[in-house]
């Protein structure tokens, strides 16, 4: 039997595994991280793929932190395997550790819950007034641009790092909007643009392979800005093909950082494919980029126990797609 606790943070699910898998060894989360891909991946497809998950779930083994200043580590999974980030998991993992009492929390005031993940050490701001959860803000890795005008598959991208590796372009670029009705054709012309990036110097993260390749394929609609704050609404297709709900945590950072870099902009709005938003700002620059701190809240949905019936034909579960 495999315990969870579900969450969804702005649209997007995020499943907490909390028992029934056996402690995963390494030095460091990222070290953890290629155990878990080796040894743990039927659990994995198990939680995520179908009939106990779908092709757009998402999750996360809790494991022990690199030192003492995080409260615990974070190994995050998807359909087709491991990610080295995810802004939108921070978030609930945040309101969990609050909500079930892993962390002292102020109940009138700032709590901070740090986490490793693979790509660092990362911080959930955890905002409560009269002991009840209000908002969170996630405090990333630094995020840096990597590569602007890469010439690929029929368009041009830009490159960027926000705990992961991302592509950017216009939706326009390809002839279309960030709509749901446009999924189908967006989803094809992401797996087109990772297919193609794949293996250039753009993909490559500059000191640790482990965090190399693209992630995402992030494509964004201009919108009006709001008292001079820049707004877009965006979709970002990661994996192969997987949708996220949310404006995505770490495809928000690396877009600010290509904003930041291109103008100075340091706020967005983020509006995602189902019309949730996260509001993100710069809140410093060091030398290895700009700190990214990004604002939204996760709501838990539901408690499970999973188990495996030794004569189910789909042990491991199945996608569609």
């Amino acid at each position: 039997m495999i315990t969870t606790v579900d969450y969804h943070t702005a649209g997007e699910p995020f499943r907490i595994v909390t028992g029934g898998v056996p402690e995963i060894p390494g030095a460091t989360v990222l070290d953890r991280r290629a155990t878990a891909m080796a040894e743990l991946d039927d659990v994995r497809r198990l939680l995520c793929h179908e009939p106990r998950g779908h092709a757009d779930m998402y999750g996360c083994f809790l494991v022990p932190p690199d030192d003492p200043g995080a409260r615990f580590g974070a190994l995050f999974w998807h359909k087709d395997g491991f990610s080295t980030a995810c802004g939108h998991g921070t978030i609930a993992l945040g309101v969990h550790a609050v909500r079930e009492g892993l962390v002292e929390a102020v109940p009138d005031g700032v709590t901070d819950v740090a986490v490793d993940v693979p790509s660092g050490r990362v911080t959930a701001r955890v905002r409560c007034s009269g002991g009840r959860v209000e908002g969170v803000t996630f405090v990333n890795v630094p995020s840096y641009v990597i590569a602007c005008d890469v010439d690929v598959a029929g368009v041009r991208v830009d490159v960027s790092y926000g705990g992961a590796i991302y592509a950017a372009l216009p939706a326009a670029a390809v002839g279309l909007s960030v709509e749901p009705g446009h999924l189908p054709a967006l989803i094809g012309h992401a797996r087109r643009v990772k297919a193609g990036l794949a293996g250039h110097p753009a993909a490559r993260h500059p000191s640790d392979e482990r965090l190399s390749g693209v992630y995402g394929v992030i494509f964004y609609d201009e919108l009006p800005a709001a008292d001079g704050v820049t707004r877009q609404r965006n979709v970002t297709v990661f994996a192969d093909g997987e949708v996220d709900r949310s404006p995505c945590g770490s495809g928000t950072a690396a877009r600010m950082a290509l904003l930041h870099d291109a103008g100075g902009v340091a706020e967005l709005v983020h509006e995602s494919i189902v019309g949730s938003v996260f509001t993100a700002r710069v809140s410093e620059k060091t030398g290895e980029g700009v700190i990214v701190e990004i604002d939204g809240m996760a709501y838990r949905t539901g408690r499970h126990a999973f188990e495996l019936d030794p004569g189910d034909p789909f042990p491991t579960g199945f996608t569609l797609r």
